[in-house]
């Protein structure tokens, strides 16, 4: 069961395989040959048994291997249904601002906990969570496993200065930047371009530059930024952006991006900046469809997300690219709009792209890190099974009828963290109690915010 070089072999099997390579290629029968944390071999079951006679099998059966998903914008959080009914403005004034006013690092640790096994038990591997107090983030991911992005909210603009400091961002890239073997990464985050002054922004770009990480922020959500833009500065968002340099880091993702016109875009596409499409997020708060296949055709790297918690309501991968895909079609009442293949893409090798870590993640090939998902397809949702030939369906089944729950194994660096629902370095029952609690302390915090500041109003 092990290599030459001492590392266990694992060789996971599956009636197809989708590699999400070039071509995206469809294995009938297919494998992968996993070498300690990386991919050896993919292709055909029968061919990698004769490689890797010795190798530990796990046979998945009427199921589909492919990688893990790539979340590229997500929030931990403990506010799921208690913050409905609002566009996004009004909707931070009212229900998200205040509870940052008065979170605590423990309840924020214990959001990222329930998250971040929400997340692997619906078989996303790796996850861009722009959240507070993120240290108690790291010991959840390095725990459970997952791979994570982490993005602390910062602001220091007059009256957003409640949330995290760039001296908290630093001392998070200082304590836990390539932790976790690697699956901890640690990127500088600006809650928005708004939040933060003019001296913020520079030394945002300062620490990406010094620590050599990403930085990752949200633009043009809102049909109201554009204006407010060109009243406070004269130019566009993203050209505000571009002024404060902000976009010139060696990976800067931005997230949501609905209201863009052709100009922005071709500036995005000029930085290689990624893109991260939230479909749920800007139906639920009405913000609008983003021009993703125009993003896409200029060369940007566009990822999906989930957004957080509050604003979705859950961190399922496969219902937001059911999502993603229908509100492309409906944006341009063309059913044909972004291929079915594309969107797949985007959940995995392209959310990798946008992230500048496709050399690693993000498709299963030979030296990339073993992140593995195995999704089910003995179910009504995945029948008829058809894995070849003209009727192949495997891809349009993936994005428009699977869900998280028909996850049936998650695997991180080669290891398994999750089988048949169930994690297997937690509990989630655990914490769910540790939330519940969690949360309505939070809530009653709020509401006494509220009461002491009945006439307070937050400036955006």
């Amino acid at each position: 069961m092990t290599s030459v070089t001492g590392q266990h072999r694992t060789l996971l099997c599956a009636d197809a395989a989708l590699p999400m390579s070039s071509g995206n290629p469809v294995i009938q029968n297919g494998a992968v040959l996993v070498c300690g944390e990386t991919i050896e071999a993919v292709g055909p079951k029968e061919q990698l048994l004769q490689q890797a006679p010795d190798a530990e099998v796990r046979d998945y059966g009427r199921a589909v291997l492919m990688p893990g998903l790539i979340n590229t914008h997500s929030h931990s959080g403990l506010l799921r249904g208690t913050a409905e009914e609002l566009p996004v403005w009004e909707w931070l004034q009212q229900y998200i601002d205040p509870m940052h006013r008065v979170l605590q690092p423990e309840e924020a640790e214990v959001a990222s906990w329930l998250c971040y096994a929400e997340s692997l038990l619906a078989g996303t591997t790796t996850s861009v969570d722009m959240w507070r107090y993120m240290a108690g983030s790291a010991r959840a991911a390095e725990s459970l496993g997952n791979r994570v992005v982490m993005v602390p909210y910062v602001g220091d603009a007059e009256g957003h200065d409640y949330f995290d400091s760039l001296d908290d961002n630093e001392q998070l890239l200082n304590q836990w930047h390539g932790g976790a073997g690697g699956r901890v990464q640690v990127w500088v985050g600006l809650e928005h371009q708004t939040y933060a002054t003019e001296a913020a922004c520079r030394r945002a770009v300062e620490l990406c530059n010094h620590f050599q990480t990403g930085l990752h922020t949200h633009s043009n959500e809102s049909q109201s930024e554009t204006p407010d833009a060109l009243r406070l500065h004269g130019i566009k968002p993203v050209r505000v952006l571009e002024k404060l340099g902000l976009l010139s880091p060696e990976r800067v993702l931005l997230a949501h991006c609905v209201w863009i016109d052709d100009d922005e875009i071709r500036t995005l596409a000029d930085y290689n900046v990624g893109v991260a499409h939230n479909p749920c997020s800007n139906m639920k708060l009405a913000s609008g469809s983003a021009p993703v296949e125009t993003m896409i055709e200029a060369g940007i790297a566009v990822g999906i997300g989930t957004d957080g918690e509050k604003e979705n309501n859950n961190l399922d991968m496969f219902e937001e690219m059911k999502f993603a895909s229908l509100l492309a079609k409906l944006r341009k009442m063309d059913a044909a709009a972004w291929p079915t293949w594309d969107v797949l893409r985007a959940a995995t090798i392209e959310g990798a792209r946008a992230l500048g870590m496709d050399s690693q993640i993000g498709s299963l090939e030979p030296g990339k890190q073993a992140d593995v998902i195995a999704v089910r397809a003995d179910t009504a949702r995945m029948t008829p099974f058809i894995a070849s030939g003209p009727l192949q369906n495997l891809h349009y089944n993936l994005v428009h009828s699977v869900l998280g729950g028909d996850v049936q194994m998650t695997m991180v660096a080669g290891k398994v963290v999750a089988e048949n629902q169930m994690l297997l370095s937690g509990d989630m029952a655990e914490y769910i109690d540790r939330a519940n609690m969690a949360a309505g302390r939070l809530l009653s915090r709020r509401d006494e915010w509220f009461r002491q500041n009945s006439q307070a109003t937050v400036s955006v």
